[in-house]
């Protein structure tokens, strides 16, 4: 045996790395190992992957593990074995993904005869692998054996305790085998909690392999089957982001694999295996006294542990490590410039174990023996470093051992959260090698390294939290009545504890509720609410649900059925379970009261369901709770929409209608209240920057329809039926104006990038092009996506490292300082500390300058990022000069018609600066092969080429796209004199000449008045003076669809044969809303343009007897608030002086708080006469004390 792969690591500490490699294999076997990777392009098709004629094949982790299965089956195939593979488990990050990979891979396992069932649930799943060593017991077996993967997130691992035990002891069958994948989050970037499995296995006396990158992971998975087989047990494969959620280019063959029988070990009569009538006694027997002896004879034979570093003739310091702490120690020898012949120097030699339990002793003390210091280099709890002081206790001459703690019994590497490179190389520098001569360069590189270890960047003062998806049935299915509380649950809508809806907490999977049982014997709430997915439902919650039925506790289940288990990808459920199946199984469970809320309520058959199931359209939301929640014992609430994400992927694949209806926001009538964000909870409303304030638009590349925002109490609000968004007609032709000359590229050694981003805006798209293109190209290549929770709207960030070979590239995960390049998509995201402190202070930024609004807008009306703080943080992160900071987003949307496009833009920025050493051809194939909006993709990163070519002349092209669509950027007006004239003319129109002359003889009498060199009162009154004047009534909104502008801005943004509808609750004609008791908005066609052109004719009635509209509440209340600002600007006139003048231009500025229609801007008057009172006292405070310094007296405190 030996497997090529782990050769491929070493490479890097051979002097002179020839074309051809001769290495010597365990057995003594000469390997000739080619110089695979050729700089011209590779014919490189996406269904290589799984062609097991291509040996060096682009691939993810969990498109590794369909090749390790397709890699068995031919192994077993070649050893004359008829065998099958049987795959199952649960899905959960890291191991989010690996159902979708084996259902698209469905083609190439069934030919290989491997099928792939994904489990209910992790134990059953793990009992159902424990089947598959079982079917030979009975001589019915149609198979020589199956080998059987079972996979699970790190708390699934914990659940399915039991089944591991009890299948470990039964133990495997002979041509069989069991893997157990156990997914570890040990930073819980994608987690409720921080994970390690490793001391669950060895409680169930399971083998754990650790594979150190994504090629180990084929290599130990045909390990530990060939272990399983021999040794008859079930065999650990630990997987973490770092090997399982990599991606790489990478040589994976079967002809190049073998695995020996151990020649120290004689399996005893009737083997390990798997038998019939086997007494628990004697199972437990065998694994201890027999099975553990075969564990680590396979494991010697094999050479899983091994020496990678030799140390020279006289080793005295040893690094023992394993899996992808290895990887960041190869890292951390690199950083500090230590290679092989300086490591021979030193005597410093390097132990890489493969199977982390249990450690084989022999290797390990045969490695020991001469050294003085050992450092012990894992991850988390400390695993192999108790079984090495186990191992080397009482032992003449053993080293001293570091690792999880100093010398001094202190702390030094934590157990808490992960390592890196970085932090590792200062330890073994000062640390393992205190007191040894280094290099000058190695106490150089130190000193770097330290610096970044110990260099400090503040917090940012905001930060992007993840966030349900635009249209996100959650949205609306959180939301609880006033006063009520809830649980969270495992899914997305554990994310509803951001978000203000008095949700927090969560359980175990499939735990929801039952804390409740235990609480609601000592609480004064009578009731709560439990938020619970589908996909945890059919998981194990309804045992919840039957456990509170049980305790009689007062609860409302709110099963929460998007069709689709959304948090890992958009899975089916396992037996497609419906709401129908859900209500059936709660009503048979004993609930007191079931409903029904959906956002369609023609999906239901309503006589499929249980008798006394009540179906409410989404709507009654509020309503259906409040009953519920007055209902004593357990109830349930089914809410039924379909995921928005999943509805778009259906939607592209015409598996679901896609509505021909959009919503556009009039821009002239929106007051920019946030009423529909605050309704909609949608991210895919935008603020919508103008000359009179912000205000919103929708952003139609994210909208997935779900038409919420409309319940914004607002008339701004259509829907376009029919036509198409209009696509911009830019410039095609600019090739041959500006010709791309390739920069000069220097890649004599790996580069590594930081990729920074927002989940669902293609973020790890561009991660996968640049490795397609460095695997096209023969490069090397390394990929982590980061994506935690992140593609629900959240921060992204892939690590990414390029190299002229691939075995130039250790550790992939970037550490403090390690970062050449950034790649900032999203300027907040990239503008984070923890972010910014991998950059390397000579490296490069290229940043899209976007601010684009967090989740928070829709509850913030006046949130902003803190744009120059990013930018300088960004600068300033880097040498001069080596920031380049560029609004990739608008040249995209004007460009291109697609934000989407904006990070293609980016790249091209970052290629034609010499940043991306790949060639253009690469990079392009890779955008070919990648299949998605080819040209439009290749056209973004020629554009972003062309910019760095000639900024002028594509910015040009923007502007030019801009002034042809309508839809540029506001500049607002700074002028006092501009902002009188346009305040003039719009009220003008809004009234007549008279009315703005009475305008302007108020604004008068405060300019009169206005010594200020800034004018700033001035400029305050000329704002809100005409905002109390200009107020948003039926005349008014009526002409602001009428006049031109309202038909123009939807020219812009659609074309084709369109039909308008409006969202109006106009006065007289809208009853009262029975869940929110605000009028009752209602859609009206297209004929009520005429009535608004007649009523917009009719404004000169404004205030007159004749004005019926003017008797209402609203319009009594709008004409008082003039008149009270009116008399407050006289009142300042009189009284100002300089010692109050900061005061008095924030009490004339009150207005701008006050904004919407109807209820909301009722509210927002309530809440200005707060505003207006505290600045009223803060102005009358400053009077006083000026009055009081003119007099020489004290102030006195006015009256009330």
């Amino acid at each position: 045996m030996y497997v090529v792969q782990f050769y491929i690591m070493q490479i890097m500490w051979l002097p002179n790395r020839p074309t051809r490699l001769n290495l010597t294999s365990m057995d003594g076997n000469e390997i000739t190992l080619d110089k695979i990777y050729a700089s011209d392009l590779r014919d490189v098709a996406l269904q290589d992957k799984y062609d097991l004629n291509k040996s060096t094949v682009f691939v993810s982790g969990t498109q590794a593990l369909v090749r390790l299965c397709l890699l068995q089956a031919e192994k077993d195939r070649k050893a004359g074995l008829n065998t099958a593979g049987y795959v199952t488990g649960y899905r959960g990050s890291p191991l989010g993904g690996i159902d979708l990979q084996f259902s698209q891979a469905e083609q190439a396992l069934t030919q290989a005869g491997v099928t792939f069932h994904p489990g209910l649930n992790e134990d059953l799943a793990a009992t159902a692998v424990w089947g598959t060593q079982q079917i030979n017991l009975h001589d019915e077996g149609k198979k020589d054996g199956v080998f059987a993967i079972w996979y699970g997130k790190g708390p699934g691992v914990d659940r399915t305790g039991d089944v591991f035990r009890h299948g470990n002891l039964a133990g495997s069958s002979a041509h069989g085998g069991v893997l157990v994948l156990m997914g570890d989050d040990h930073a819980g970037e994608s987690s409720t909690v921080c994970h390690q499995s490793e001391y669950a296995m060895m409680d169930a006396m399971i083998p754990v392999l650790n594979p150190a990158n994504l090629s180990e992971m084929v290599d130990f998975g045909l390990q530990g089957w060939a272990m399983s087989r021999f040794a008859g047990v079930w065999v650990g494969i630990k997987c973490v982001k770092d090997n399982i959620e990599s991606t790489a280019s990478v040589r994976l063959t079967a002809d190049e694999f073998s695995s020996h029988l151990p020649n120290d070990y004689t399996l005893p009569s009737g083997g390990l295996n798997i038998r019939r009538h086997d007494d628990r006694f004697t199972q437990e027997q065998r694994l201890h006294a027999q099975k553990m002896a075969a564990v680590k004879a396979f494991a010697r034979a094999n050479r899983l542990d091994r020496v990678t570093v030799d140390g020279g003739s006289a080793p005295q310091f040893g690094i023992v490590s394993t899996g992808k702490a290895y990887m960041d120690v190869m890292q951390a020898l690199a950083d500090l410039g230590i290679d092989a012949t300086m490591a021979a120097q030193v005597g410093l030699s390097v132990y890489k174990v493969g199977m982390s339990w249990p450690l084989d002793p022999e290797g390990m003390t045969e490695f020991a023996a001469p050294l003085k210091k050992m450092l012990v280099v894992e991850e988390k709890r400390g695993l192999i470093e108790p079984q090495i002081k186990d191992c080397l206790y009482g032992q003449e001459g053993a080293p001293a051992i570091i690792g999880k703690c100093d010398y001094d019994g202190s702390r030094l590497l934590p157990e808490e959260g992960s390592v890196n490179a970085t932090q590792i190389a200062q330890i073994i520098a000062e640390k393992l090698l205190d007191g040894v001569k280094l290099d000058r360069s190695v106490s150089h590189n130190l000193v770097r390294i330290k610096a970044q270890l110990n260099r400090s960047v503040e917090a940012l003062s905001a930060a992007r939290q993840p966030y349900f998806c635009a249209g996100c049935p959650h949205n609306s299915s959180t939301v609880l009545p006033e006063g009520a509380r809830g649980y969270a649950g495992i899914g997305c809508h554990w994310m509803a504890q951001f978000m203000d809806r008095n949700v927090e907490g969560n359980t175990h999977m499939g735990g929801e509720g039952a804390n409740w049982i235990g609480e609601a014997c000592f609480s004064t709430r009578q009731h709560v609410f439990q938020n619970i997915g589908d996909g945890t439902f059919n998981h194990s919650g309804l045992m919840a649900v039957r456990a509170a039925v049980a305790a009689n506790v007062n609860i409302t289940y709110k099963i929460l059925y998007n069709d689709a288990v959304a948090m890992t990808g958009g899975q089916t459920h396992e037996g497609g379970m419906t709401p129908v199946e859900i209500a059936k199984l709660l009503d048979a469970s004993g609930v007191r009261e079931l409903a029904l809320v959906t956002d369609d309520l023609s999906r239901h058959d309503q006589s499929a369901y249980p008798a006394g199931v009540s179906f409410h359209h989404r709507a009654e939301l509020q309503l259906v709770q409040q009953s519920l929640e007055r209902t004593e014992g357990v109830t349930a609430l089914i809410y039924d929409q379909t995921c928005a994400t999943e509805k778009r992927r259906r939607r592209k694949r015409g598996l679901m209608p896609d509505p021909e209806q959009r919503i556009f926001i009039n821009p002239e009538v929106c007051e920019g209240c946030g009423d529909c964000g605050v309704q909609s909870n949608c991210v895919a409303i935008l603020p919508l920057e103008t000359e009179l304030g912000r205000k919103r638009k929708i952003d139609q590349s994210a909208c997935n329809k779900d038409f919420s925002c409309v319940k914004g109490f607002c008339p701004s609000f259509v829907t376009v039926s029919g036509g198409i968004l209009r696509k911009p007609d830019a410039a095609s032709a600019v090739d041959e104006k500006l010709p791309l000359p390739a920069p000069a590229f220097a890649f004599d050694k790996p580069v590594s990038y930081v990729l920074t981003g927002v989940g669902g805006t293609g973020v790890v798209t561009i991660a996968a092009l640049l490795g397609m293109a460095a695997h096209i190209e023969g490069k090397g290549c390394g990929i982590i996506d980061m994506a935690g929770l992140a593609q629900k709207g959240g921060a992204v960030t892939s690590h990414i490292r390029l190299a002229p070979r691939p075995e130039d590239i250790s550790a992939i995960r970037i550490g403090p300082g390690g970062a050449d390049v950034m790649l900032g998509c999203d300027m907040l995201v990239s503008a984070d500390s923890a972010l910014l402190k991998l950059m390397n202070q000579s490296g490069h930024v290229v940043a899209n300058t976007n601010e684009m609004p967090t989740g928070g807008f829709t509850r913030d009306t006046e949130e902003r990022l803190p744009g120059p703080e990013m930018a300088a943080r960004l600068c300033g992160v880097v040498d001069e000069g080596q920031a380049t900071l560029i609004d990739t987003s608008r040249m995209a949307v004007r460009l291109l018609g697609d934000t989407i496009a904006s990070n293609l833009l980016l790249l091209g920025v970052a290629w034609q600066k010499g940043l991306i050493p790949l060639s253009s051809n690469a990079v392009e194939k890779a955008i070919t092969l990648n299949g998605i909006a080819v040209q439009q993709s290749i056209n973004a990163f020629r554009w972003g080429r062309k910019w760095v070519v000639d900024a002028g002349a594509v910015d040009r092209e923007v502007t030019a796209a801009e002034d042809r669509s309508g839809l540029g950027a506001v500049q607002p007006l700074t002028a006092l004199d501009d902002i009188i004239a346009d305040r003039m003319a719009r009220l003008t129109s809004y009234q007549n000449s008279a009315y703005a002359s009475r305008y302007r003889e108020k604004l008068d009498s405060l300019i009169a008045v206005d010594t200020d060199a800034g004018q700033h009162l001035s400029r305050a009154v000329a704002r809100y003076l005409y905002k109390m004047m200009a107020i948003k009534d039926e005349y008014e909104v009526a002409r602001l669809y009428i006049d031109g502008r309202f038909a123009n801005a939807l020219s812009a943004q659609f074309e084709g044969d369109i039909s308008i509808s409006y969202h109006l609750a106009p006065p007289m004609f809208s009853g009262t809303d029975p869940v929110s008791g605000r009028p009752k908005k209602a859609v009206y066609g297209s004929w009520v343009k005429p009535f608004m052109s007649v009523l917009a004719s009719c404004k000169s009635l404004r205030g007159t007897v004749f004005d019926l509209f003017g008797y209402t509440a609203e319009r009594k209340a709008e004409r008082a608030a003039l008149t009270r600002y009116e008399a407050l600007l006289d009142e300042v006139a009189a009284r100002l002086t300089a010692a109050n003048y900061t005061a008095a231009v924030q009490l004339v500025s009150v207005p701008e708080q006050i904004r919407g229609f109807g209820p909301v801007r009722h509210a927002h008057l309530v809440a200005a006469d707060k505003a207006y009172a505290a600045a009223q006292a803060e102005f009358d405070k400053a009077c006083d004390a000026a009055a009081g310094a003119n007099s020489g007296e004290k102030p006195r405190k006015r009256s009330a």
